[in-house]
This record gives structure tokens, C-alpha cells and sequence, in this order.
């Protein structure tokens, strides 16, 4: 274990981690902590998607817009089993915006980045087509355009794994409780999972602790510099499928904010979001019964059936911690991240990174500026690297997830199909590493809960940080969803066992 570092990362959210990976393709040593859980916060809490961001031109965010739409197709070839095209549907409301300025956004949309994979929008006509099947009969007319889905818990999981495999140390339930500058290094006190305090020694600090950034800037004896941050809570709800097809919606409000309505783990619908100013404490945002009655009410003014409060299954809130660029509106306040870099006052004074907002969508070209950013302080000269590099479980044939399940079923015909399908969208050739050393579902271990064996449980444990039972059924695998009580009893049962077990071997 080592006590001086290149760099050392304060988050395990998409950001910190994408940096870490970053960080670490260029020879750099890392260290990233996380408070939690990696996804613990904001990172597991967003409407899964890989998207532009149509809203955005409407605020002119055109460089952000474009930089996330070039991003679409750079992350659909790193991780196709995690990321994947999804058909968006905006019915038009004669009463919002009109046509020809739906049109004239979804131009933008089609040509401010090249597209390979995705098709260009076009006009639909809804009436007898699946998609106007849900909607009431006044929705005539609509637009499809192109985006994506992604895992995002997965997402940075896949990260933290990139990271460490080259040569970055990831501790999770790690806090860093202080930060002390010295001449030419960040002494940082660290409080492991058990109690106990390590310090190390690091050239450079990145602080990605998200909404806690304010908080890290604070320990690191700089708050009167601390740039200005601005919470936003975003809640969605999940309730059961609302359609039959695979295409997303995307609902206009007369307030001007939209709603997406995503299918969701085959059986449901998510939707979201909602955008309201936050002054809580970020690790316990819950969403309100305003944001639940806003949720239905957006949406059940376009759906002939409509949804009440005893279809939702579940809800989750996040916290995004944006850049207070002092917009009135929280809806209208900039998604685009800005960076705070302070080297200090000294010619060798070591130097502290801390990062504003920010989109999942353009992580890793946040990642890459950031890197661009600290890469002088740090004497480091290696290329930008990751614009062409796969993820984990993303290094398929031609990126075709298709082909990849197909060989999967010839080769593993014994596994049930459900089964299969989940792992491969999971963990994608990484699937692998759970599979082979079995021949039969029985040498898969103990099916602890339905869909799930001690190999899979295993494999989270030993490659991807999991500590608990909410680790794997809320972020590595969403499989808490559709389990009884009893069920997710169960896991956290197993882990119990295990750590007695741990204890035992001692």
C-alpha cells in the first residue's frame, strides 16, 4: 500500500472515477476515495441516459449540446453492453411549443455533431401507430429522434475498474476528513471503513465529491475561495410499463420543463425528472409528495390511461451539484461543469482541482480537460487516450452486443435465457469470468435470489467493491426492483454470512 501519489481523487462518482482512469492511462499513480459506495450519490440517481440534451438549446448551450452529442457515439463503441440506442417520441402540444420550433431543434440536434450509429429525427403521425397507442386522442402529430441509455451506476463501476487495472488504488467507505497543504504536496488524513485514520502524501488533489464539494474545499483550508455551487434535487418515480414498445417519451410542461418516460427493466417505466432547489444534507434527499404529484400530473396529461399514486413501485432522488451561475430558474441553471483549479500562491505549491456540475453524458471529456488541466502541474506529457479505448465488458467484435449474446447462447446453452441476458448486459465479456468455471446452473452456487447466484455475488465482491446487499440490487444490477422482502432478506443475509466468515478465517 502506498503513501504518496501523483494524484488523489476525492469521489467515487462518474467524474471521480472517470478522472482516476484517465489519470492512471497516463502513468500517473492514483489514489481515489470514496466516502460510501462507488454511485452512491448523484451518479446512480440520474434518468439514464446518453444524451445532448435537447432542452439545453433553448438556454443556447450550444457547446455543451454539441460536445455531448459527439460523446453519444465515443461511449456507445466503449461500453455497447451498458449503452444503447433509444428512440425518443415528442408529441406535439398545440398549447407549448410549436412545430416549427420542435423542427427547428431537432435540425440542430441531427447536424451540430457527426452521427454514425444513431438515425436522424423525422415527424410521425400517431394516430393507429404503437405510439400513439398510450396517448390521448388529441396527439396527433409527433417527432422521433435518437439518443441513449445507459447503466449509470455500471458506468462508473466500469471506470473504477478501468482505473485500477491500470495501476490506480480504489478504496471504497474511505472519507478523506482533511486536507493540509504543504510545500510541495497535500498531506490528506483518510478514515477507512474501520475507524482507523491513514494519512498519505499527493502532488496534485481532484475534488469530485459532488455535492460535497463545497465541504472538501473547505478542508483543504480554502473556503473563503470556494466557487459558488447550487443544489438541484432530481426525483423520478417508476411505475408499471405505460406502453408496449421500446421507443422513450419525452412530454412537454407548460411550465417549460419536460419529462422523459422510459421503459425500464422490462416491466416498468421510469420517469422524470423533476428540478428543485435543495439545501438539505445530500446524502438523505428523498423525493417530496409535490414532486410525486408533479410527476403524475405531467405525464397524465398526455396518457388515455391515466397513472395514480398506487402505481408507483419505487422512487429515487439525486442531487446534482451544479454551478451557481445565479439563474433564477433551478431548471434554467447551466448543466455545463466548470473547473476551479488553486496552485496555490508558491511556484511548487501542490494543486487542488474541484469540479462544478458536470453531465454524465460528457464525463469523459470532462475527464480529458481535467487531465489537460493538471497535466502541466504535474510534469506529465502522455496523449489523450480514452476517446478510443473500451470499458470493461466492452471489448466485443465491431462493439455488436447482438452477436456477442448469440455466441454466449451457443456456448452456455444450459444457462436459463433470462439469466444469460442479464449477465451479459451486465458485465459483458466480463460475463465470462462468472461463467466458465461452471458447466451446470448448480455450479453457479446457491441461487440466493431469484436470478441470482453466489458466482455472480462472488464476482461483485471480489472485482467490483460490493460490500452490502444495496451495493448489488440498487446499483450494480437493479435487481431490488422486483424482489419481495423476503428476497432482499435473503442477500443481506448472505453478506452477514460472509463476513463472519471473514471474521473466522482471522
Amino acid at each position: 500500500m502506498n503513501s504518496t501519489y501523483d494524484l488523489l481523487v476525492v469521489g467515487g462518482g462518474i467524474n471521480g472515477t472517470g478522472i482516476a482512469r484517465d489519470a492512471a492511462g497516463r502513468g500517473l499513480s492514483v489514489l481515489l476515495v470514496e466516502q460510501r459506495d462507488l454511485a452512491s450519490a448523484t451518479s446512480s440517481s440520474s434518468t439514464k441516459l446518453i444524451h445532448g440534451g435537447l432542452r439545453y438549446l433553448e438556454h443556447y448551450e450550444f457547446r455543451l449540446v454539441r460536445e455531448a452529442l459527439q460523446e453519444r457515439e465515443v461511449l456507445l463503441a466503449a461500453a455497447p453492453h451498458i449503452i444503447w440506442p433509444l428512440t425518443f417520441v415528442l408529441p406535439h402540444h398545440k398549447g407549448l411549443r410549436p412545430q416549427w420550433m420542435l423542427r427547428a431543434g431537432l435540425f440542430l440536434y441531427d447536424h451540430l455533431a457527426k452521427r454514425k450509429r444513431l438515425p436522424g429525427s423525422k415527424a410521425l403521425n400517431l394516430p393507429g401507430s404503437p405510439e400513439g397507442n398510450p396517448l390521448k386522442p388529441q396527439f396527433t402529430r409527433a417527432f422521433s429522434y435518437s439518443d441513449c441509455w445507459v447503466d449509470d451506476a455500471r458506468l462508473v463501476v466500469l471506470n473504477a475498474q478501468d482505473a485500477q487495472a491500470r495501476g490506480a488504488e480504489i478504496r471504497t467507505r474511505t472519507r478523506c476528513a482533511n486536507l493540509v497543504r504543504k510545500d510541495d504536496h497535500w498531506d490528506a488524513e483518510l478514515i477507512q471503513a474501520d475507524g482507523s485514520s491513514r494519512t498519505v502524501k499527493a502532488r496534485a488533489v481532484v475534488n469530485a465529491a459532488g455535492p460535497w464539494v463545497t465541504k472538501m474545499v473547505e478542508n483543504a483550508g480554502l473556503g473563503d475561495k470556494a466557487a459558488g455551487l447550487r443544489l438541484v434535487k432530481g426525483s423520478h418515480i417508476i411505475v408499471p410499463r405505460i406502453h408496449d414498445h421500446d421507443h422513450c417519451y419525452i412530454f412537454q410542461n407548460d411550465d417549460g420543463r419536460i419529462a422523459f418516460a422510459i421503459p425500464y427493466q422490462g416491466k416498468y417505466s421510469l420517469i422524470g425528472t423533476t428540478d428543485v432547489p435543495y439545501d438539505g444534507d445530500p446524502a438523505k434527499v428523498r423525493i417530496s409528495d409535490q414532486e410525486v404529484d408533479y410527476l403524475l400530473d405531467l405525464v397524465n396529461g398526455y396518457l388515455a390511461k391515466p397513472l395514480t399514486r398506487d402505481d408507483v413501485v419505487w422512487d429515487y432522488s439525486g442531487v446534482r451539484p451544479l454551478y451557481d451561475d445565479k439563474n433564477a430558474n433551478a431548471s434554467a441553471v447551466t448543466r455545463d461543469y466548470v473547473f476551479d483549479l488553486d496552485t496555490g500562491t508558491t511556484g511548487n505549491a501542490p494543486a487542488i482541482l474541484s469540479i462544478y456540475g458536470g453531465k454524465i453524458t460528457t464525463y469523459r471529456r470532462l475527464a480529458e480537460h481535467a487531465m489537460q488541466k493538471l497535466s502541466p502541474v504535474l510534469g506529465n506529457s502522455a496523449p489523450d487516450w480514452t476517446a478510443k479505448a473500451t470499458l470493461p465488458g466492452g471489448d466485443m467484435a465491431d462493439g455488436d452486443f447482438e452477436r456477442f449474446i448469440g455466441e454466449l447462447r451457443s456456448r452456455f446453452d444450459w444457462v436459463p435465457t433470462i439469466l444469460l441476458e442479464r449477465l451479459a448486459r451486465c458485465y459483458g465479456t466480463a460475463s465470462l469470468t462468472i461463467l466458465d468455471n461452471a458447466k451446470s446452473v448448480a455450479e453457479l452456487g446457491q441461487e440466493v435470489a431469484p436470478n441470482l447466484y453466489e458466482a455472480e455475488l462472488q464476482y461483485l465482491v471480489t472485482h467490483e467493491w460490493a460490500c452490502d446487499a444495496d451495493d448489488v440490487l440498487w446499483r450494480r444490477t437493479k435487481l431490488g426492483l422486483g424482489m419481495a422482502q423476503d428476497q432482499i432478506d435473503a442477500v443481506h443475509q448472505w453478506f452477514f454470512n460472509q463476513a463472519r466468515l471473514g471474521q473466522a478465517a482471522q
